[in-house]
């Protein structure tokens, strides 16, 4: 029962991205399916919604407000999120076309906080899980304050007002950022048995991103195949995700000299929740700009498993 869960983790992500993949092909080229597109498409929208929730909230379920700290490299990561995502919104608003589309995608890939599941990759390679999970409610509040104020500024609503849809945009993502933290230690606090109960359905979180990702795999095809992008476009929205997934766990692993804080940082900066990356693109920008969140997830479990590969082999 063992190696079968076991092969099971090892091909989940493979697997999820497949099929999710399959799942839409299956979906545009069955025609009797048609006439639900629109009831499907709210429901793998609103079902992210509810996997990052989920995600988020059995990380905090984990993890004591008493062993969260602010540390140098905080800010160091968080001024960069900040900063180069202000910026880019700045450049977005005078840009146009596929230049437009392509700072949309680089946005969304610096400002997206970090995975609930980075604690868990953090703690195998040797990092400070409770470094990471601090970050993590840091990047968290700066994006559910930041997001709702420049969204409206890049891609304005035809039917809200810039403050309505500020108020809209801030009631979609408070809910997916901040309540897990706050309902997961309303409970620790109120209802210690339940907490504990929780603390050991922790560990199928990670089949909840399994199908986390396959709802974003969905979004993020159909969003490529109905966009008619040129083929150089798409090569450009390939070099965008991968330079800024790599860049970050780069910049990251720069950030600190002690070698246990530079991986802490990496990872808290490089690995992203690309669920929540992919359901802001899709739903609030130039609906493509989703598939730059579907290719980050590929780019940053490509440098995770090399990471634990180099980690539990290392004289290969």
């Amino acid at each position: 029962m063992r190696k079968f869960e076991e092969i099971i983790r090892d091909w989940l992500l493979p697997g999820a991205i497949v099929f999710g993949i399959s799942l839409y092909l299956f979906y545009r080229y069955t025609s009797f399916l048609h006439p639900w597109g629109h009831f499907l498409g709210v429901a793998a929208s609103e079902g992210q919604r509810l996997v990052i929730f989920t995600l988020l909230f059995f990380q905090f379920v984990k993890v004591s407000p008493h062993d969260l700290g602010i540390v140098r490299w905080h800010y160091k990561a968080l001024l960069f999120q900040i900063l180069s995502f202000s910026l880019l919104a700045v450049l977005t608003v005078f840009t146009k076309g596929d230049g437009k589309m392509l700072l949309e995608c680089a946005m969304i890939c610096l400002i997206c906080p970090t995975a609930s599941a980075a604690g868990v990759i953090t703690e195998r390679l040797g990092g400070k899980i409770n470094e990471n999970v601090s970050y993590l409610v840091l990047i968290n509040l700066a994006a559910t304050f930041l997001i709702p104020m420049v969204i409206p500024l890049i891609s304005p609503s035809d039917e809200l007002s810039f403050w309505a849809y500020v108020g809209h945009l801030a009631l979609k993502v408070f809910p997916m950022l901040i309540l897990p933290c706050a309902l997961a230690w309303l409970i620790r606090y109120t209802a210690p048995r339940l907490q504990r109960k929780l603390m050991r359905l922790s560990r199928y979180a990670f089949y909840v991103w399994g199908v986390g990702l396959t709802l974003a795999m969905v979004m993020s095809t159909r969003a490529l195949l109905l966009s008619q992008l040129s083929a150089g476009a798409i090569a450009m929205i390939v070099v965008v995700s991968m330079a800024a997934c790599f860049g970050q766990f780069f910049l990251g692993r720069k950030s600190e000299k002690d070698r246990v804080e530079s991986l802490t940082a990496g990872q808290a900066m490089g690995q992203k929740n690309t669920g929540f990356m992919i359901w802001l693109g899709y739903n609030y920008l130039t609906p493509v700009t989703s598939v730059a969140g579907g290719l980050y997830a590929i780019w940053q479990n490509l440098f995770n498993s090399w990471e634990l590969y180099r980690k539990e082999h290392p004289k290969s």
